[in-house]
């Protein structure tokens, strides 16, 4: 169950260091209510040489969400000269540039072009001065993840006649037709001069690949079927344009495979592995296995911390972003063959996107490229050594945020489990007549993800804030930043752990802040919907409740999303042969003790969590006399794209709290 991650757009897929903050961008807008919006830095990459740097960006709407209008800048490190492409169909919505990719001299850039209202993609390639625009691919479907090989042949991810935009989060087609017919596959291929030359399967979903670095093949992780849907059963294979040679299969279900990237020499894979709630939301250990075959090593068994991404480094090491509690990391883990506690390098509370480094990187410049930003400071990039960054852009000098954060630490059951406390200003409290503040419970969701520092710009999360409200953002059992067990914590047991952390989480904050306990809401999307719409039935501590795509049965949900293959690391076995362990955690089945005011929204061509079961949990609601609104928002996915549809779902939410708390 997806959440929207900020600075992450669907369509950059392939892992980096860096920390995409798992709050949704329901909550977490990207704009700010001043005359100039916020600017979003969607894609980066230094050119080999370490002398220009490509970017794809944009500005918010003043709703929030990703900017619809995108462009891509080339910009040369020592600041001196920007140049922005002129694309061939204009400053107009979807005309999207997306996976730039340097040629390995550095003296052109290759990237992809959606075309507005449809999903296919034009390869082009530009000079590296911004001139010279040349088309070198039309396709019928979707192409991302352009990367070099150190000889200079470029390769992609396509799904030739796709129907949809890839990921489980986009909008899902119309369910006609032959529903059981062979899904569009997303495969590798070569690009050769006008034409994809495929080099896997034409049976198999790749989800993330890399080059073998003298040009052989590549690794890659694939499934068979519905790409959407079976990410969870992935497994690690070796391609080349002839066949596929599985190097790892997981015999734990527990195991989900992220990030395969091949060492500089060409003989370690390196891939993180971990109990994974949703594709592009990484975390787990880093493993590493020969590129021909063998022994796969976890080199950070009990890793008190997440891995969340990592590279090869031009010493041959293993440099990860790892997210320790509070705390973003680079860690250096060594060269993969044994296990390694690590050297911290760097860590802050923030949270950064660290430029990946390709094959051809000369390794004479120890310049990388991050973009970085927190909960009060707005993204900028920076360029320098590690941790010795400084700011090289100046584009959101203007945004501000007056709020107070504070990271909390509680104890529940066996765990110490973190959070995030984020008060208003001053003058909220003071206008009080307890002077006490309400406070709104925000879950995030996954649940394998976390709630890491994000710039708060306009979006729902702001509004409550600069309306008095107090928010809390848990950590609870389940997600990342204390390592694999606390993230498998909550294995078949939804709802009941994960609950009790938040719980004593809210106390926690209670204890710590001037927050009223008489004035509580909760809230969440995906994940923390479900935890919304299963608080309410659990307990009448909170006062109003606004759940997101949310899940109210599990059974029935099982046979109407599209990715339930997510399910059997977490029940343990198929709804077919193991019900009761859905039932026990399904909202519906509590829902005579509900007391709580409820507004439930969600998109109608949701794939992970569908339409049916917020319409089912309102209509329980309705029957039991429960006051509650449900809103389904035409033509939204999982994600909503739409900056009316994010604008009415923060109206509605605010309108909600105020009717109830306030």
């Amino acid at each position: 169950m997806s959440t929207v991650k900020l600075n992450r757009p669907a369509s950059i897929l392939r892992p980096i260091l860096g920390a995409a903050i798992a709050l949704s961008a329901l909550y977490l807008g990207a704009a700010q209510a001043e005359t100039k919006p916020q600017h979003y830095f969607m894609g980066m990459q230094l050119s080999p040489d370490k002398h220009q740097l490509v970017t794809i960006e944009g500005d918010t709407s003043p709703a929030g969400g990703a900017p619809i209008i995108r462009d891509l800048l080339i910009r040369s490190v020592d600041g001196k000269t920007t140049n922005t492409v002129k694309l061939p169909c204009g400053r107009v919505a979807q005309c999207w540039p997306e996976s730039p990719a340097w040629t390995p001299d550095s003296k052109k850039i290759s990237f992809a072009l959606r075309s507005p209202g449809s999903h296919a993609r034009t390869l082009y390639q530009v000079d590296a001065d911004g001139k010279n625009l040349k088309k070198i691919l039309a396709f019928n479907g979707t192409i991302s993840d352009l990367i070099y090989s150190p000889s200079g042949k470029l390769a992609v991810l396509a799904t030739e006649n796709a129907n949809k935009e890839l990921g489980a989060v986009e909008a899902g087609a119309p369910i006609t037709g032959d529903i059981n017919a062979a899904p569009p596959e997303q495969r590798i291929a070569i690009v050769n001069n006008d034409k994809l030359e495929w080099q896997s399967p034409s049976n198999l979903f790749v989800y993330e690949y890399d080059w073998i670095p003298d040009g052989s093949g590549f690794v890659g992780t694939a499934a068979e079927g519905d790409g959407d849907n079976n990410y969870w059963v992935a497994k690690l294979y070796r391609f080349n344009a002839t066949k596929a040679d599985v190097l790892f299969a997981p015999t734990n279900p527990q195991q989900q495979l992220a990030s395969p990237t091949v060492s500089r020499d060409g003989k370690t894979v390196g891939l993180i592995i971990g109990i994974m709630s949703d594709f592009g939301s990484t975390g787990g250990d880093l493993y590493t296995i020969p590129t021909q075959g063998g022994n796969l090593l976890n080199g950070t068994p009990k890793l008190p911390a997440s891995v969340t991404g990592f590279e090869w480094n031009c010493d041959g090491n293993l440099l990860a972003n790892v997210l320790a509690g509070d705390k973003a990391q680079i860690v250096n883990f060594g060269d993969g063959s044994k296990t390694n506690a690590g050297k911290v390098i760097w860590e802050g509370q923030e949270s950064i996107r660290l430029n990946h480094t390709i094959h051809t990187d000369t390794c004479k410049s120890n310049v990388t490229a991050i973009s970085r930003q927190t909960f009060t400071t707005a993204p900028e990039i920076a360029l320098g050594e590690i941790g010795k960054w400084k700011n090289f852009t100046n584009l959101n000098a203007h945004m501000t945020a007056p709020y107070t954060v504070t990271s909390l630490n509680w104890k529940s059951d066996a765990f110490n489990v973190q959070g995030w406390l984020i008060l208003p200003e001053k003058k909220f409290q003071t206008a009080s007549k307890n002077g006490k503040l309400p406070l709104i419970t925000l879950i995030h969701g996954g649940p394998a993800a976390a709630v890491r520092p994000g710039f708060i710009g306009a979006g729902t999360l702001r509004s409550l804030l600069d309306n008095g409200y107090a928010v809390f953002a848990p950590n609870p059992r389940g997600s990342y930043g204390q390592g694999e067990e606390f993230t498998a914590a909550n294995v078949r047991d939804f709802g009941y752990g994960d609950l009790r952390d938040i719980l004593s989480g809210v106390d926690a904050a209670i204890a710590s802040a001037p927050i009223d306990p008489e004035r509580l809401g909760v809230t969440g999307h995906s994940y923390g919907g479900f935890m919304t719409m299963w608080t309410v039935t659990q307990t009448n501590r909170f006062k109003a409740a606004v759940a997101g795509a949310g899940i109210s049965n599990w059974q029935s949900y099982y046979g109407e999303n599209g990715i339930d293959e997510w399910m059997i690391p977490y029940f343990g076995a198929s709804v077919y042969d193991d019900p009761q362990i859905y039932a026990k955690s399904s909202p519906i089945n509590f829902i005579k003790n509900v007391k709580t005011p409820t507004l439930s929204m969600v998109g109608a061509a949701d794939v992970e969590c569908p339409a049916p079961q917020t319409q089912e949990f309102g209509h329980a609601l309705k029957a039991m006399g429960v006051p509650s609104s449900t809103i389904i928002f035409p033509g939204e996915g999982h994600a909503y794209r739409n900056p009316a549809t994010l604008a009415e779902v923060e109206k509605r939410t605010l309108d909600w709290f105020a009717q109830y708390l306030k």
